[in-house]
């Protein structure tokens, strides 16, 4: 045989072994087994008396937004709702 003909050998042997591996488990089903689906998700918010708000606002009020959320270590609805509640506060 030719070199060229066992490097295409080999070519075909790897790309065979990579076809018969199979998904890993970080993708496909596996890779949001701890997550609800949405229609879950949406029940829960709904339980909690969450409602979807959205809005649009300027990349560096975000990053702030972001920012102190990571320096409450929590997340960024909790710092908006809180914002929200003591901005409120202080118009009345």
């Amino acid at each position: 045989m030719k070199k060229t003909d066992l490097e295409k050998n080999k070519a075909l042997k790897l790309m065979e072994n990579l076809r018969k591996g199979g998904t890993p488990n970080r993708f496909g089903a596996a890779s949001g087994a701890g997550l609800p689906d949405r229609r879950e998700q949406r029940r829960l918010d709904k339980a909690e008396g969450l409602v979807s708000f959205p809005l649009k606002l300027n990349e560096d009020l975000i990053a702030a937004i972001r920012q102190r959320a990571q320096d409450e270590d929590t997340g960024i609805n909790e710092v908006v709702g809180n914002l929200l509640r003591q901005a409120l506060a202080a118009g009345k």
